[in-house]
């Protein structure tokens, strides 16, 4: 298998690989979305926003983060982990909110799945391709996802004639992990990274990370307001949406959870600290993140 896979259109992934011959969950099961850590709730607020009706299961890996540093076979034996944990609550699509896992295992774990496995990166590019006037496109990254190539990849597809210009940025992972979202440190690091993405002169940056978001202000405050910022987690949300509907999976409402049981949300370390992030970001309150055993999967 090529190790430089291009994430293609999620609706016709998952029509490749479907299988089914298996009973898979009904239109009002949950859906599952994963990330190595906190990032993920990016795509998570955007889902609930853009489809709010539906349940979902957030499972955060935050003993593993980040992935981004991890190699090819990790990130995928750390993917298979999370979506067998995530069909154990009865999920009927999953979200990938993880660039890197998305870059390296969407693929491998689409190709043995029955239910819709989406990732982030189709959704941002196309976006972004969209989006661009002077074809020069910059993608913002961990060094996992920069070394996969897979945004120049994807993009290529959609249109030969655009530049990408990648650039990683490891250390935007911790200092949002940490809530240093505003932090002077965070600024400057920021504008370290970025000096190069403006001197070649891009015209729109793909934030190719879901921990990015909440980086958005000194993101934009290095760039410049000229620099279109595309945020693939809304457009996931989107892609998400359209899949469902396809597939006949969006939830009717005639028997929705409220509360607490329409949100579950699973961590492998550190859930008092999720629980206090995730409530300073997302639309509705989480009252319990619930630790679990990842490496029992």
């Amino acid at each position: 298998m090529n190790n430089d896979f291009t994430e293609q259109d999620p609706v016709k992934l998952y029509t490749l690989h479907r299988t089914a011959s298996r009973m898979l969950p009904g239109r009002n099961a949950p859906i599952g979305i994963f990330d190595s850590g906190v990032g993920g709730l990016t795509v998570t607020r955007e889902v609930m926003r853009q489809i709010p009706e539906e349940r979902i299961v957030y499972f955060g890996d935050t003993a593993r983060v980040p992935y981004g540093s991890k190699s090819r076979e990790t990130v995928i034996r750390y993917s298979r982990q999370n979506i067998r944990f995530l069909k154990t609550r009865g999920v009927k699509a999953i979200v990938i909110a993880c660039n890197t896992a998305s870059a390296h295992a969407i693929e491998t774990v689409a190709a043995e799945s029955d239910i819709p496995i989406i990732g982030v990166i189709y959704a941002g590019a196309k976006t972004a391709v969209n989006s661009t006037k002077n074809k020069r496109i910059g993608i913002i990254g961990t060094a996992g996802t920069v070394a996969s190539n897979i945004y120049p990849h994807v993009i290529a597809q959609m249109d030969g004639n655009v530049k990408v210009y990648q650039k990683a940025c490891p250390l935007f992972v911790p200092l949002a992990e940490e809530g240093m979202t505003d932090d002077p440190l965070t600024k400057e690091i920021a504008a370290r990274y970025l000096q190069e993405i403006k001197d070649v002169g891009v015209d729109t940056l793909v934030l190719g990370c879901t921990h990015y978001p909440l980086l958005r202000s000194v993101i934009r405050e290095a760039v410049g307001e000229n620099v279109t910022l595309v945020n693939p987690a809304y457009e996931t949300a989107l892609e998400l949406k359209a899949l469902l509907k396809r597939e006949n999976l969006l939830n009717d409402g005639k028997d929705d959870a409220d509360g607490k049981d329409k949100y579950e949300f699973y961590v492998s370390d550190l859930a008092e600290k999720f629980t206090d992030f995730a409530n300073s970001i997302l639309p509705n309150d989480v009252t319990n993140t619930k630790k679990i055993e990842i490496e029992e999967y």
